[in-house]
C-alpha cells in the first residue's frame, strides 16, 4: 500500500488529462517529478499503468481498473475541499447558539439578523434554554457559544464576557395604587401577592439569594416559566410580578404598570457571552463572535470615558 497520496494524485491527472506536461500544469510541478511519481507507483503497484505513445499516455486495463476507484475518491476530495472553502468564507455551514428568552430577544437577536442578512447560507440553530441548562449544553459541546444572564458561578475552562448590564423590578397595576409612592422595605414583599419565574432560572435565582441576604423570604403566589407571562399575570391584577425591567418597559412607559420603589437598590447584573475556551470554534462562531466581542469593548471603552 502507498502510504503517500501524492503519487495517486499524480496518477489521477495523468490519467485525466492524458498528459504528462498538461498534469504537470495542473500540480504545479516539473513534468520529471510527474513521471517519477508514476514509476513508484507502478512499481509498488507491480504493474504497467500507462502505454506511453508520441500522442501521450493511455491507461492500460490495470490502469483503467484503479483509475475507476481513485477517480471517484480524488472527486470526493475535490468536493470537500470546494465545501471546506465555502464554510471558511461562510458561504455554508452551521451557527450553534444557547440562550434564554431573555437574552434572544433583548441581546443576541439583533446580532443574528444582520449575521443572516450577511452569511444567508449559513444555518443558525439556537437552543433556547435558561442559563443552567445553556452552561450544560456548552460543557457538553452542544453550542458553539451561549449568552446567558449574571451573576454566573464558577465555570472552569469557559471564557465570560459581559456584553449588556439589566435592572432587577418589581412591578405592578393600579389594584396596588397605594404602594406608587411609598418607599417600601423588601420585607413588605412577603404580605403582597408576588408572580416570579420558575425555580431553574438564573433570574428567579438571582432575587432569592438577594432577598435572603436582606432577611426577606420570597413565597410567590404564581411561578411561570416566562418573564412575558409574568407580565400578563401582572396586567390582569393577579398580584406583583418580578421581571427584569426590559420585559415591562413598554407597559411601564404607557402607565398601565408602574415600579415599586425601595429604600435600598436591587444591583444591576448583567448579559455574558460564554464560550468553551478549550474548543476551536467553526468559522461562522467565530465571525459573529468576533462582532460581539468588538461591540463590547467599544461599550466598555465608550462607559471608562464617561
Amino acid at each position: 500500500m502507498v502510504t503517500g497520496l501524492e503519487h495517486y494524485r499524480a496518477f489521477y491527472y495523468v490519467a485525466k488529462c492524458g498528459s504528462l506536461t498538461q498534469a504537470a500544469e495542473q500540480l504545479s510541478i516539473s513534468q520529471p517529478a510527474v513521471s517519477q511519481s508514476l514509476r513508484q507507483l507502478e512499481a509498488t503497484l507491480g504493474t504497467q499503468l500507462f502505454s506511453r505513445t508520441s500522442r501521450g499516455v493511455h491507461l492500460t486495463r490495470e490502469g483503467e481498473l484503479l483509475y475507476s476507484y481513485v477517480s471517484k475518491g480524488y472527486q470526493q476530495i475535490e468536493t470537500g475541499e470546494k465545501k471546506l472553502r465555502q464554510m471558511l468564507n461562510l458561504d455554508i455551514g452551521e451557527l450553534h447558539i444557547g440562550a434564554s428568552d431573555m437574552t434572544l430577544q433583548f441581546y443576541l437577536l439583533p446580532y443574528l439578523e444582520k449575521f443572516h442578512e450577511k452569511h444567508p447560507g449559513v444555518k443558525v440553530i439556537v437552543s433556547n434554554a435558561p442559563t443552567p441548562e445553556t452552561t450544560g449544553l456548552l460543557e457538553r459541546g452542544l453550542i458553539d457559544f451561549g449568552v446567558v444572564s449574571g451573576p454566573l458561578p464558577a465555570l472552569p475552562g469557559v471564557e465570560t464576557i459581559p456584553v449588556r448590564e439589566i435592572q432587577d423590578t418589581f412591578i405592578a397595576t393600579r389594584r396596588f395604587i397605594q404602594y406608587r409612592n411609598r418607599m417600601l422595605d423588601f420585607h413588605d414583599l412577603e404580605k403582597l401577592p408576588l408572580i416570579s419565574l420558575e425555580n431553574n432560572t438564573s433570574t428567579r435565582a438571582y432575587i432569592d439569594s438577594f432577598m435572603a441576604r436582606n432577611g426577606v423570604t420570597i413565597r410567590p403566589e404564581f411561578e411561570l416559566a416566562t418573564s412575558p407571562m409574568i407580565v400578563q399575570f401582572t396586567l390582569r391584577n393577579l398580584g406583583v410580578g418580578s421581571v427584569v425591567r426590559d420585559f415591562a418597559k413598554e407597559h411601564l412607559d404607557s402607565g398601565q404598570l408602574f415600579e415599586l420603589r425601595f429604600n435600598k437598590l436591587i444591583p444591576r447584573r448583567s448579559f455574558y457571552v460564554i464560550v468553551n475556551s478549550r474548543e476551536t470554534l467553526p468559522a461562522a462562531a467565530r465571525e459573529l463572535l468576533a462582532t460581539i466581542r468588538a461591540d463590547a469593548q467599544g461599550q466598555e471603552h465608550s462607559n471608562g470615558k464617561a
